[in-house]
């Protein structure tokens, strides 16, 4: 399985979003790789510890280590030039969109969806940083989504600190802890909602392509 992680502003959690769902599938056995296309080399950093199940190369690097690897998860630039979209998703059996429920990011992934639908690549946004307080927030950006025709993963990736204690720990969300060194009480939601947008990737690939991955 190919999938491209990409977006058109940074802060959209799209690196987390690439470490984490290559941690579900990592932990369900499967050989994963992260390729790292964002000049901030951000997963790259976080890996750097070494904690992390499954290996992240560079660009330069993706022939040769993701030869043998049955999930490749391109962690594409923040950009919003057309010709880099194009590239970095080529290829790819499914275009992710992290998209928080601000409206500028909102409406960069509506962009971002047209372009991809011109382009006739499957892709789908992934609402993130939703916090518990403001759910009509995000119950509101999704609804402007689909009336674009987006198609928006069910899964909703919460606002949680867990997350930054995690990279700053190079660990995956499910083993963070907390600032005592105790495990992280709400880590769990966090990697449930990313195993939850795993099993809803799997869904869409079983759909289109019979020979996609099964887990």
């Amino acid at each position: 399985m190919f999938l491209t992680v990409f977006g058109q502003k940074g802060g959209v959690a799209k690196t987390c979003t690439s470490i984490y769902l290559a941690c579900v599938w990592a932990q369900q056995g499967l050989s994963v790789c992260v390729v790292d296309a964002d000049r901030n080399r951000s997963a790259t950093a976080y890996a750097a510890r070494g904690m992390l199940p499954f290996e992240v190369v560079s660009v330069e690097a993706a022939a040769k280590a993701t030869r043998h690897s049955q999930v490749i998860i391109t962690d594409g630039q923040a950009s919003s030039h057309e010709d880099e979209l194009k590239n970095l998703s080529a290829g790819a059996d499914l275009v992710l969109l992290p998209t928080t429920p601000q409206a500028r990011s909102v409406e960069l992934t509506v962009e971002l969806s047209s372009i991809l639908r011109q382009m006739d690549t499957m892709h789908a946004a992934l609402l993130v940083k939703v916090d518990s307080r403001k759910q009509r927030l995000a119950q509101e950006a999704r609804q402007i989504l689909e009336g674009f025709d987006v198609d928006v993963m069910q899964a909703e990736i919460p606002l949680l600190a867990a997350f930054e204690k995690a990279e700053v720990e190079g660990v995956c969300v499910s083993n963070a802890v907390d600032d005592r060194g105790h495990a992280d009480l709400r880590r769990m939601g966090g990697w449930a909602a990313y195993c939850q947008t795993a099993v809803q990737i799997r869904d869409r690939l079983s759909a289109a392509t019979p020979d996609a991955i099964s887990a």
